[in-house]
């Protein structure tokens, strides 16, 4: 992107700010763990006027693989946390976030880390921490979640903060809803998306009397698109509305698909919740370019009509907002496992810029202010 739009661009949170002794996972694992990622946060504006930030912190044990067995973390509704273990024959590593059991017939992973929300506050520029929130940490509760609870995204709705995670486990994949007053203090209002259902992401306001989300169904069997579409097959954006923001109608009409002239030639996924502009509904997300075994990830942008979100007015997909910046991280290199992947989950309004929350390398935080003015529909 154009750099005159970028005010600030760094690192606010990585894996050394995380003081492990806090860790919900000392309710039950003995073994030595450590911080593989505090990264893809939400982001909201607290009553108070500084930012929140709910980082996802995946905890990965020091020594996975002991004895031939290849080991991983996981909740349990009677023991609490316990570590479950599968023998290296039946395991196969290629990917550092999780690891394929070949025990089954078909394809079932486990993951190489479990993951727990972390409050952390900061001022309301975004510039420095103000204080991390252990106390108001947000864990596994539900075997629904028993590997982790990931990817937070909030919402101001109705006077009332809505937050929607993604949770891991052998029953489903599944999005679960929480809401807080304060905007710190979450209670979990239960699962609203079913089976494979990620990224989901609330529009922050009504449209016609209706609550309105992005959702990003997945699956292990994609269809062919038409030879002559301009559309890539696979993972894709789409659409749904709620009279209640907990009985979900999905739309009928497909809505944000890869295309096959853009970057993103693997799959596309919600980024941010929705906000309001001058020129409609302003949408950040992820696209994924084919490349080793994780791909690249970027951040795109999209401008959405006010009444009809359907449609899109502006779509910007050929050059990336945000992409990784391996200047950002050269002071925690050494805990870098992955390269090229940002993964944007965070908006909040300040002044003439939004402060846009960002996982980078799924490792850290990343900060970016960037003018309001870069995202019109006038704008070359």
């Amino acid at each position: 992107m154009n750099n005159n739009f970028i005010q600030t661009d760094h690192l606010i949170f990585t894996p050394d700010n995380v003081d492990l002794s806090h860790s919900p996972l000392r309710n039950g694992i003995k073994d030595g763990t450590y911080v593989l990622g505090a990264f893809n946060p939400g982001l909201c504006r607290l009553p108070n006027g500084n930012l929140l930030m709910m980082v996802r912190v995946a905890e990965s044990l020091i020594s996975p693989v002991v004895n031939d067995h290849a080991h991983c973390i996981r909740w349990d509704n009677e023991k609490g946390y316990v570590t479950d273990a599968w023998p290296l024959a039946n395991v196969s590593m290629s990917d550092p976030r999780k690891f394929k059991i070949n025990a089954y017939g078909f394809a079932v992973y486990a993951l190489t880390s479990l993951s727990w929300l972390l409050p952390v506050e900061l001022t309301q520029d975004g510039a420095a921490i103000l204080h991390i929130h252990y106390d108001k940490i947000i864990a596994p509760q539900q075997s629904n979640q028993e590997y982790g609870i990931e990817d937070p995204r909030i919402s101001f709705l109705d006077e009332k903060y809505y937050m929607t995670t993604c949770c891991v486990s052998a029953e489903r994949h599944s999005t679960m809803l929480y809401v807080a007053q304060d905007g710190l203090n979450y209670s979990c209002l239960g699962m609203v998306l079913d089976h494979q259902n990620k990224d989901m992401l609330l529009f922050e306001g009504k449209i016609n009397n209706q609550y309105y989300a992005l959702t990003r169904p997945l699956g292990e069997c994609y269809f062919a698109s038409a030879p002559a579409t301009e559309f890539h097959p696979g993972a894709a954006v789409q659409m749904a509305s709620s009279p209640d923001l907990l009985h979900w109608k999905p739309k009928d009409e497909p809505f944000l698909r890869a295309r096959r002239s853009s970057l993103s030639n693997v799959k596309i996924g919600g980024g941010t919740p929705p906000v309001l502009t001058e020129d409609g509904w302003l949408m950040l997300y992820h696209g994924v370019e084919n490349k080793g075994e994780v791909g690249i990830y970027r951040t795109f942008w999209a401008l959405l009509d006010k009444n009809d979100p359907l449609k899109i007015l502006r779509l910007e997909d050929a050059a990336p907002l945000l992409e990784a910046n391996a200047s950002l991280s050269k002071g925690i290199s050494h805990q870098v496992y992955l390269n090229e992947v940002v993964f944007t989950t965070g908006i909040a309004a300040h002044g003439d810029n939004f402060i846009i929350a960002s996982g980078e390398l799924d490792l850290a935080c990343r900060i970016s202010t960037i003018s309001k003015k870069y995202f019109s529909i006038t704008r070359s």
